[in-house]
């Protein structure tokens, strides 16, 4: 009896299949492995059906079946199930919101109550708590949230708890809770969900047209459906090159603050390489400018003690413009003003006689604006006050002194300027009968032009006063003042 019971167990035993992988053929082994695949869990087996386009940070731990009756039938008919595992528990809920761009065109804030609610890859708004059970046309708007950026804001909005998502196309919406832990909560789950969306757009599902089956992005690729985990690894250049189709559009949204800071870092690396002032006037590339040159720097350069500029217009205005009426009153063509003033800081050759300069308004308009750009007025700053204290003077001949020592004790430019220029106008003044021109009229034009105080601190409209009265009486006596009877 005990032999019989030990005979018929060795036989049971000897009837169980042994697996021994090395000694298999490729078809039983791959038969072990449909089975050993077959008794996972659903989970492993979804995380196995990913997309082939994986970041290096997405490859599985484990190496994949390499059978191609694995890749080829089973890699078709599964779906990434996890793309659309909630990652959130949230229900709607009443938040503020506010569209403030849309595709990059800026639109008016209006801030409105929606109905929120989070999938897991949209944000849908709707304006009233019953529109979500009608069909998605009847959303008010959809927030896709593959590729957003989602901060906090504070510069956008004035009210408090201020969040803002941009959307991979450019739009912007503000969201905005009365409470802090609500728009906390809000914004760390919809931050999740971008993280999960952005990362899980490389291996996202295609579906086939016409069919249910769903096909791994990019799967179309050349050797891309027979390569094995092994074969990625090996080359990850390959890899990189497929995920340029797939994720160069979340690549761009994502680096549109980087690439900001880009160009800021490069100005500014620019500017601080930038040549000097001088170098570029050495090389010849920037000019010495005429209008808005100290009047010292001016006559040093060209070796003289009146501008160059001065010169030619007096002689012009002596040539065709004594007689003319309202002369130094009347204003010129700003526009060809400007156009002269260009041509002499371009060091241009400057014809006064030429037909475009016919209206000698323009010249005597000109000739001001010099004066009146020059850094110190042709009356030095530090001298002022003191013409202003000698021109209250009383007597006559006691003020004249007064007011022509201070003149000789000006620079060499300003003083030979300034006779040239008031014995031009004594000229002017011999024409008035014609011209009109008065020594009070000709004190109203020049008196701001020739001279101003350093710092405005007092009163306007008594140094405009003084001004006149200090151009008005030089003037009267400038044959004492400059000596020019004398030869």
């Amino acid at each position: 009896m005990a032999g019989t019971r030990i005979t018929s167990l060795q036989n049971a035993v000897k009837q169980v299949p042994l697996i021994q992988p090395p000694q298999h053929s490729a078809a039983a082994q791959g038969a072990v492995q449909m089975r050993i695949k077959n008794s996972q869990s659903s989970g492993e087996r979804l995380s196995q059906s990913k997309s082939m386009v994986l970041q290096d940070s997405d490859l599985p731990q484990k190496p994949l079946s390499r059978h191609r009756r694995n890749q080829s039938q089973h890699g078709v008919a599964l779906t990434v199930a996890t793309a659309f595992e909630p990652l959130v528990d949230l229900k709607g809920e009443h938040l503020n919101v506010a569209k403030i761009s849309e595709n990059g065109k800026k639109q008016r804030k209006n801030w409105t109550s929606m109905w929120t609610v989070l999938t897991t890859d949209e944000l849908l708004l709707y304006k009233d708590k019953q529109e979500t059970g009608v069909k998605t046309g009847g959303k008010t708007d959809v927030v896709q949230l593959c590729g957003a950026v989602i901060e906090w804001t504070t510069e956008k909005s004035s009210k408090k708890n201020v969040f803002q998502i941009t959307t991979n196309t450019g739009s912007e919406y503000l969201i905005q809770a009365d409470s802090y832990s609500t728009a906390s909560k809000w914004h760390d789950a919809i931050r999740r969900t971008v993280d999960s969306s952005t990362k899980e757009d490389r291996g996202f599902a295609l579906r086939r047209s016409n069919s249910s089956e769903f096909l791994p992005r990019h799967s179309s690729l050349p050797g891309h459906g027979s390569a094995s985990p092994s074969m990625k690894q090996r080359n990850p250049v390959h890899r990189r090159s497929i995920n340029m189709f797939g994720s160069s559009k979340l690549k761009h949204s994502a680096s549109d603050s980087a690439d900001k800071n880009g160009v800021k870092n490069r100005l500014k690396k620019f500017i601080i390489r930038r040549p000097s002032m001088k170098t570029l006037q050495e090389k010849g590339l920037i000019k010495d400018r005429v209008f808005g040159c100290h009047l010292l720097t001016l006559c040093e350069r060209e070796g003289t003690t009146v501008p160059k500029f001065v010169k030619i217009c007096l002689e012009a205005v002596e040539k065709r413009g004594l007689e003319a009426d309202g002369i130094y009153r009347v204003s010129g063509n700003l526009a060809t003003i400007q156009k002269l003033r260009f041509i002499v800081d371009q060091e241009e050759e400057l014809d006064l006689d030429h037909s475009q300069w016919e209206d000698i308004h323009v010249i005597t308009g000109a000739l001001k604006m010099f004066f009146r750009e020059l850094p110190e007025p042709l009356f030095p700053f530090r001298f002022f006050q003191q013409f202003v204290e000698a021109v209250k003077i009383k007597e006559s001949k006691q003020k004249t002194q007064a007011v022509k020592k201070l003149i000789q004790q000006m620079p060499k430019p300003n003083h030979d300027t300034l006779k040239l220029l008031f014995s031009h106008l004594q000229r002017v003044l011999a024409f008035s009968r014609k011209n009109l021109m008065s020594t009070q009229g000709i004190g109203i034009v020049f008196g701001p032009t020739l001279m101003w105080p350093e710092l405005d601190a007092g009163n306007m409209a008594v140094n405009m006063i003084y001004q006149n009265q200090i151009v008005e009486f030089i003037l009267i006596e400038s044959r004492e003042i400059f000596n020019l009877d004398r030869k």
